[in-house]
């Protein structure tokens, strides 16, 4: 047996696996709010009392944060993840931590194809990959193609880059996220759940449409969407159509670094929220705005994963092939 898990600032899966020839079975899956657990040994705890496994065989999980030598320390939980740690738990010796974009990296490559949305149909061809996920963060990975149907995937801390603007709305942005982030602007502070609340409140004073002390409290994420698309409020969609230009423009440099020619993967929770907009063609507007190299943009499949476990899936297809 096998198990896996998706380790994210928000919420964290576990799953245990039964390994057949080429195939995983799922037995059990649970999810757990992160805040709630103190460490993760804890919600490990939890999660072995409620299943009980049978004998296990290998286990990884997939880590919101660097991992360095087999250890993490999560960059939006209180937590430190080693697989000496995980290796004791769960008393195996093939236990192993991965970065969660590369675990989600892993996992797209065994999606079906109805598990896909395809937001650019582009030239299909053999090369590296490239993949995006914003959620409670943002994460990217490159999968590295090793020729023929194989690839590597590889995690990046790309996400903790520079935020750089495409025009003036966006020059203002960048000034107003300087103000509050003065050491530095990453593109963390757009493209994740919070970064749409911030999105929000600069156009709010952008526009002055709720002057002073008046301001109501600042809606999250989901309360943003809930406005955009069901309460009509011009403010909400104009936020999101940002973040979604944004979002294309940042995927589109992750295409341009990584020479993606193989195409590029999005993931995460926020882009099937949105995905309307994405299908409108916001967010290839951003991804192929790219000077000397549009025409190369507009060349490249871009595919949106529907699949809310892949990264779960892609610990667990790692750990099937490291047993």
């Amino acid at each position: 047996m096998i198990l896996a898990g998706d380790i994210g600032g928000t919420k964290t899966l576990l799953a245990l696996y039964e390994p057949g020839t080429k195939q995983l079975n799922e037995v059990v899956c649970k999810q757990y709010p992160s805040a709630d657990y103190a460490n993760f040994s804890d919600l490990l705890q939890t999660f072995l009392h409620a299943t009980n496994p049978r004998r296990l065989e290998a286990a990884a999980l997939g880590v919101a944060g660097p991992v360095i030598d087999q250890h993490c320390v999560t960059t939006n939980l209180p937590w430190v993840i080693s697989t000496t740690e995980l290796q004791q738990s769960l008393q195996i010796d093939k236990a192993y931590l991965l970065n969660d974009l590369q675990a989600t990296a892993y996992g797209m490559l065994h999606l079906p194809s109805n598990d896909f949305c395809c937001l650019n149909k582009g030239s299909k061809v053999s090369g590296n990959v490239a993949v995006i996920a914003a959620g409670t963060g943002l994460g990217e990975a490159i999968l590295y193609h090793e020729g023929e149907d194989r690839w590597h995937p590889i995690a990046t801390e790309g996400g903790h880059c520079e935020f750089g603007p495409q025009n003036a709305l966006q020059d203002r942005l960048l000034q107003w996220l300087r103000d509050r982030y003065p050491e530095h602007v990453s593109i963390e502070r757009i493209l994740a759940g919070p970064g749409i609340s911030n999105l929000y409140q600069f156009l709010l004073e952008e526009k002055r449409a709720t002057p002073g002390d008046d301001r109501p409290p600042l809606p999250d994420a989901k309360t943003i969407n809930e406005l955009a698309f069901k309460k009509d409020d011009p403010i909400a969609l104009e936020a999101l159509i940002l973040f979604t230009e944004i979002y294309g423009a940042e995927a589109g440099n992750l295409a341009l670094k990584s020479f993606s020619r193989g195409g590029v993967f999005i993931g995460g929770g926020i882009a099937p929220k949105i995905l309307p907009l994405l299908r409108d063609g916001h967010f290839m507007r951003g991804f192929s705005k790219k000077g000397r190299f549009s025409a190369v943009l507009q060349d490249m499949p871009v595919n949106l994963s529907l699949n809310e476990l892949t990264g779960l899936l892609g610990a667990a297809w790692f750990a099937f092939n490291h047993r």
